[in-house]
């Protein structure tokens, strides 16, 4: 297998030495402390605990175990919804990573917390919201606008920038459904972080490495539809897919020789993804693009749809992670899990396209 060299897109974007995956990726357990996080790289690590301690006005120490705590929050959510089944209205990881679900009645509550997880009845069922979602979503897109849902609030939100036109019709059907929406401003053009300039180019065209994977003894990245939609030739390979609008997902047939399962943090160590999950609101992320590099933040909502000037997009992770123009198709992930690949920005939001459904449309399996 042909190693790339230092300043081949792939070395910087999405691949490692083997002696830097060694190291980072298999962590003895005798090289563990009491501050390391299982999954994360020491990079990753730092960055994730630096940011939430900043943000939150908390210690390193109590933000180390925030994300030591979520890990085991969100598989305790997954599985305690989706046996709850329509009795559960979603649900999301509060201000000390412990995960919350929202119920219908107190049987259902009594129920979450039989499992130790925290229950909160609430008004509205995922289904009220989805109808309420659907309504605003039938009705004409206008550009510059999301809806997705928050399960903290129990609503679907309808955001609308400044650069919206015409967005009068749909804030009055939104006023209308009453407090199943919420209607929040905000500023600047949502669009897809596209840019010319340099990483993987094709056509002139710039973007950024998502995740390395294979199907049939061939390699693959998974990137951003919109980038393999615009470019058919990359400087590592042929686009071949692509899914945008309506998804932002595509494929690149890797032919660089190389591609593994690590993510670069831009000081010459990676991250190591191991498999791919779904995101949850409140879970901190980490986002790795080739303009503003390595950054963190948290989920904010899911299934938001993006109305950018090229169509919509569904289905999508919105998170307050710092992405830019450049940034399209890198991942999103929460240390070695794989969540998402980098699809737009707007008013202060970043945009993912859950990795799951593309890995699923392309039959394709992450680099180990």
């Amino acid at each position: 297998m042909r190693t790339p060299s230092p300043g081949h897109p792939l070395a910087r974007t999405a691949t490692t030495l083997v002696a830097a995956a060694a190291v980072i990726g298999f962590l003895a357990p005798s090289t563990a402390t009491a501050t390391t996080i299982a999954g994360y790289s020491p990079t990753v690590q730092h960055e994730a605990v630096t940011s939430l301690a900043s943000e939150a006005g908390i210690s390193q120490t109590a933000a180390v175990e925030f994300l030591r705590t979520q890990t085991a929050s969100v598989e305790t959510l997954q599985k305690v919804t989706a046996s709850l089944g329509s009795r559960a209205a979603d649900g999301y990881l509060d201000d000390a990573a412990k995960p919350v679900v929202n119920v219908l009645d107190q049987a259902a509550a009594d129920q979450v917390r039989a499992t130790g997880a925290q229950a909160r009845v609430v008004k509205h069922s995922s289904a009220a919201l989805s109808g309420a979602q659907n309504a605003l979503q039938a009705l004409p897109t206008v550009t510059h606008t999301s809806i997705g849902l928050d399960p903290k609030s129990n609503q679907v939100v309808l955001t609308v920038s400044d650069a919206a036109k015409g967005s009068e019709a749909l804030v009055k059907a939104a006023e209308a459904l009453g407090d199943r929406v919420r209607v929040e401003r905000t500023t600047g053009e949502m669009h897809t972080a596209i840019y010319n300039g340099e990483a993987i180019t094709g056509g002139g065209t710039r973007c950024s490495v998502g995740f390395n994977t294979n199907k049939g003894g061939q390699n693959y990245i998974l990137d951003a539809g919109h980038c393999t939609r615009a470019v058919s030739q990359w400087n590592v390979g042929p686009s071949q897919g692509a899914s945008f609008p309506t998804n932002d997902y595509g494929l690149i047939r890797n032919t660089s020789g190389s591609g593994p399962g690590a993510v670069t943090l831009w000081n010459g160590s990676t991250q190591r993804i191991a498999s791919a999950g779904s995101a949850t609101v409140g879970q901190r992320i980490s986002k790795s693009g080739s303009t503003t590099r390595l950054t963190s933040g948290s989920v904010q909502r899911l299934n938001v749809t993006v109305n950018y000037s090229e169509g919509s997009v569904y289905q999508l992770i919105q998170t307050n992670a710092l992405v830019n123009p450049g940034d399209s198709g890198g991942c999103l992930f929460s240390g070695s899990v794989g969540l998402g690949i980098t699809s737009g920005k707007g008013g202060g939001s970043s945009y993912f396209q859950p990795i799951g459904e593309a890995m699923s449309a392309y039959g394709v399996a992450l680099n180990q």
